[in-house]
């Protein structure tokens, strides 16, 4: 059986010992050791990672109290040296701490019990079985648990016999029997829990609460503890110093600033759509003045699609004819009609589209094509039109 360091001296990061078993398995190199403070996955937590002797360790797990190492390659030594990752593994227990904090907050405030916890490298969170905390509960929360980090209340951890357990006045009863291990936050919280944690509130740093989301009828609260925190306000304070630069304002009026400026995009666009709108009517009389076939087909270097559907839109509703419109600026085309047309322009994509190198589809009256080459777009429409001029599409 592996000596769980992590628990004896939850500090240490780096230490010496023996190897006590070597073994390879899928062309991973599988260790076990006589003592260890490689935390295994379990409880939440993920398993932190390092190197023995120069060798990464890639994942560590237990079973049946012996902890094993997944290694890249084999050792050489009988004795070896040991060093974890210390930013992950601070990390780790500031977030573990700081789930227990925040979840005896949620009770005590709200009376929302914590039923899952994870802890990723980017998210962390808990699933609560309320089904709404509105932003005034938020702060409350956010507040209550910095200010038990500020109190710098003791965490003593130890194990209990589960006829001890009674005693003990548990946020959760575990369902586990013999010795339980019960972490204990200074006055506010006991549970049942086999993770790393701090020895004083204050390790924590900081408790962040980021966002919340609905979650089979309760909420997910995402939040974020200790350095990760730290990290979070340095990036949006250095987002924020940006805008209010490049916006030239304060960071009292950068919203209203936003906001404004929001405003007068949206009116820009609305005369730019009118204008839009107005010139693709002159250029869709223009067109249909100079065309006399039964098919109008049109060709443009410097229209986007999305300008061609703003003059497909004229077109059609001034004319029976079959419109198609291409856009050499992104290799796609439009065929529209206005429903008058016997021209199925879905079935006729459909069936001829995979000849050309193209990618599209639509319905009786709307279609649209999308090329890797002007060279295809160009054969298309040439199918297209003869199809049409022989009014029996090849569908």
């Amino acid at each position: 059986m592996t000596e769980k360091l992590f628990y004896r001296e939850p500090k240490m990061f780096e230490w010496s010992t023996e190897i006590t078993s070597m073994r390879e398995m899928n062309n991973k190199i599988i260790v076990t050791l006589a003592e260890t403070a490689f935390y295994p996955t379990g409880g939440g937590q993920p398993h932190d990672i390092g190197y023995i002797d120069s060798i990464k360790v890639l994942d560590v797990f237990e079973e049946k109290d012996e902890i094993f190492h997944i290694l890249e390659s084999k050792l050489e030594n009988k004795v070896v040296h040991c060093k974890i990752d210390v930013k992950r593994r601070i990390d780790h227990t500031q977030h573990h701490t700081g789930q227990h904090l925040l979840s005896a907050v949620c009770i005590e405030l709200f009376e929302a019990h914590t039923h899952s916890f994870h802890l990723g490298e980017v998210t962390v969170t808990i699933d609560l079985d309320l089904p709404e905390l509105k932003g005034s509960q938020l702060k409350a929360i956010e507040e209550t648990a910095n200010q038990y980090i500020y109190e710098n209340k003791k965490v003593k951890t130890y194990t209990v016999t589960d006829k001890e357990l009674s005693s003990i006045p548990l946020r959760k009863v575990p369902d586990v029997t013999g010795e339980i291990r019960i972490v204990e936050i200074e006055g506010i919280d006991y549970s049942a829990c086999c993770g790393t944690h701090v020895e004083q509130t204050a390790e924590i740093g900081l408790i962040k609460l980021i966002k919340t989301e609905k979650q089979r009828g309760g909420t997910r609260l995402h939040f974020i503890c200790g350095f990760r925190a730290i990290q979070d306000y340095q990036e949006k304070h250095n987002i924020l110093a940006a805008l209010t630069k490049n916006l030239s304002t304060s960071k009292e009026e950068i919203i209203a600033r936003i906001e404004k400026l929001e405003n007068e995009k949206k009116e820009i666009q609305r005369k730019l759509d009118i204008a839009q709108n107005e010139n693709a009517n002159f250029l869709a009389h223009d067109l249909l003045q100079s065309n006399q076939e039964i098919i109008l087909i049109q060709t443009f270097s410097e229209k986007s699609i999305q300008d061609l559907q703003v003059l497909s839109r004229q077109l059609i509703a001034k004319t029976d004819k079959l419109v198609v419109l291409a856009s050499l600026l992104d290799k796609r085309c439009l065929i529209q009609h206005n429903g008058q047309n016997q021209f199925h322009c879905g079935q006729f994509v459909k069936a001829n589209i995979s000849s050309f190198n193209g990618k599209g589809g639509g319905s009786n009256n709307n279609a649209q094509v999308t090329f890797t080459s002007e060279s295809d777009m160009y054969a298309f429409l040439e199918l297209v039109k003869n199809a049409a001029e022989l009014k029996s599409p090849q569908i």
